[in-house]
């Protein structure tokens, strides 16, 4: 705060001016409205008029906004080709963004207002690094498309069974008509996709670590409550500053674990892998994938959504959201956590009331004795992969059979679509790791094309790279040590016999170890096309997928 005429800040408060901001306006704190706003994602493109209520209320509470943006990426739209490699990097990008502004401007406090899937981590990285009073203000869920005439008459869609539709058109299952009503009409309002794919899973997760107002991360993007929490958390952040309460002291240890309790309880995306893994080495600790997978073990189903069931986000929202799922779950928490409300995790859970509902079991009803998570582990990956297990259904949690091999994205795309993958097949798809790809691309099309060719019960599918967080099936990512890396996922071959053991965490190579030998001394990594640009920063730097991919 600059309460008396200091002659030497003249410059930046008449650079201020410059912007509209009058002296008494500059005499109070400044907060920092961090907005992902842009026109060319839905997640993201209402957020300024969210920002409008935000600033509203944080004028009446006596301190002072400025908003600036930063970049917010949509992973649907660019999950297509080399331009998905951007996607994940970008997290680095806004999370860099943020640090520079917020540091350069000696701001007293941000809102972070964001939807999405890489934006909302980049957030929590930058929150970490600045260390100021910060609350977050998630965008809320698109509304699901319920069709009440027509050739789908009677059905509810969300995006991502868009993505499935895919594969339902290309065998015939769906007309022309039909697949063109779901493409154009599924995506109905602004809002986070409506499943429990990375957007969601981030935005529970922060609602989990006390850093939103309870609700925000399951509540409708478009409704008037959304509006109504906007204008209470501009009242919270100004409290926050008056309390000295910093990000860190909300961000710890503790509460990183219970959010991934949470994320694991609710079957959320194998993406908050990479990104709480980052966020655990940016406050000074040391989580990979593996201490996931033990937290998986101890931690019941209690939900699943979309595409993994019937139910959307908006159910769970009816259902209670995170809240009623933390109540029910308490017993497993660290409950001396602490939250943008002020409360201790006790004194907030004491406060909630449970009514039953089906949608969201109790602990000793749980769909599943483990949560969404397995990490797997041989020959094939002797530093681990991941699969998202409550996606998964029970004929497939054990399965043998030839590797069909691809060196990209593209190339299995083209399998799929020609008709060249057999029931029984493993499809290894490698060089798509950090470093391979470079930027971990999203296999997600392909995944969601196998399902929709009826082929997710009898298919499976093993990358170096990553899928969506509403990717199901048998699909098998962040193979490490990844193939660019010399890992044993790039001398596999086709015909290999490949087993997967999801109860047992097993992911082999059946071939003997002299064979393996004998193919690692003759591998070479091959060319790479010379990278310019931020890739080629992003290739140099970027840490394995089993420590969440962070700038080294």
């Amino acid at each position: 705060m600059n309460n008396e005429l200091d002659v030497r800040k003249a410059y930046e408060r008449a650079l201020f001016h410059g912007c509209g901001f009058s002296n008494e306006d500059l005499t109070k704190s400044k907060i920092a409205i961090v907005n992902s706003w842009s026109e060319i994602n839905p997640g993201h493109i209402h957020l300024r008029d969210l920002a409008g209520i935000i600033k509203e209320s944080i004028k009446e509470k006596g301190a002072t906004p400025m908003e600036f943006n930063t970049i917010g990426s949509c992973d649907g739209i660019a999950n297509s080709g080399n331009n998905s490699k951007y996607i994940l990097p970008s997290r680095e990008v806004i999370a860099n963004s943020i640090e520079c502004t917020i540091k350069a401007y000696n701001f007293d406090g941000m809102v972070m207002l964001c939807s999405c899937d890489k934006i909302i981590p980049g957030m929590l990285l930058a929150a970490a690094r600045c260390n100021i009073p910060t609350i977050f203000v998630t965008g809320g869920i698109m509304e699901p498309k319920h069709f009440n005439d027509g050739p789908l008459k009677g059905r509810t869609f969300v995006t991502s069974d868009i993505k499935e539709a895919i594969g339902e058109y290309n065998i015939g299952k769906l007309t022309k008509e039909e697949f063109k009503l779901i493409e154009e009409q599924t995506c109905c309002s602004a809002g986070a996709c409506n499943m429990m794919g990375t957007a969601n899973t981030m935005a529970c997760i922060v609602e989990a670590m006390g850093l939103s107002l309870p609700d925000c991360a399951t509540m409708s993007a478009i409704s008037e409550e959304r509006k109504t929490l906007c204008k209470e958390s501009g009242k919270y952040i100004v409290e926050l500053i008056n309390k000295n309460i910093k990000a860190l002291d909300l961000i710890t240890d503790k509460s990183i674990e219970n959010a991934i309790k949470v994320a694991l309880a609710i079957g959320g995306s194998s993406n908050m892998i990479l990104h709480m893994s980052a966020l655990s080495h940016e406050i000074g600790e040391n989580l990979n994938h593996f201490d996931f997978d033990e937290l998986s073990k101890a931690t019941p189903l209690l939900a699943k959504f979309k595409p993994a069931s019937e139910y959307n986000i908006s159910d769970f929202y009816k259902a209670g959201g995170v809240k009623v799922l933390m109540k029910k779950m308490s017993k497993l928490l660290d409950l001396t956590t602490n939250s943008v409300l002020g409360l201790n995790l006790k004194d907030y859970l004491d406060l909630i009331k449970i009514e039953d509902h089906h949608l969201i079991r109790d602990l000793d009803d749980p769909l599943s004795q483990e949560g969404g998570i397995a990490v797997l582990k041989g020959n094939l990956a002797p530093e681990g992969a991941i699969i998202k297990q409550s996606a998964v259904n029970t004929e497939m949690r054990s399965h043998k059979g030839p590797a069909k091999v691809f060196d990209c994205e593209e190339d299995v795309k083209e399998a799929l679509f020609s008709g060249r993958v057999r029931k029984g097949d493993v499809l290894v798809i490698r060089y798509e790791g950090p470093k391979g790809s470079p930027g971990m691309r999203e296999l997600s099309i392909p995944a969601a094309i196998l399902i929709g060719m009826g082929l997710g019960n009898s298919v499976a599918m093993i990358t170096d790279g990553r899928y969506s967080g509403a990717t199901r099936g048998p699909c098998i990512g962040h193979v490490c040590p990844e193939a660019y890396e010399g890992g044993p996922i790039a001398i596999v071959k086709d015909g290999d016999i490949i087993e997967i053991d999801i109860n047992s965490r097993k992911l082999n190579i059946l071939i003997d170890e002299n064979e393996i030998k004998s193919r690692f001394t003759k591998w070479k990594r091959p060319n790479q096309v010379v990278l310019s640009g931020y890739l080629n920063i992003y290739r140099k730097l970027v840490s394995s997928a089993k420590y969440g991919a962070y700038l080294d």
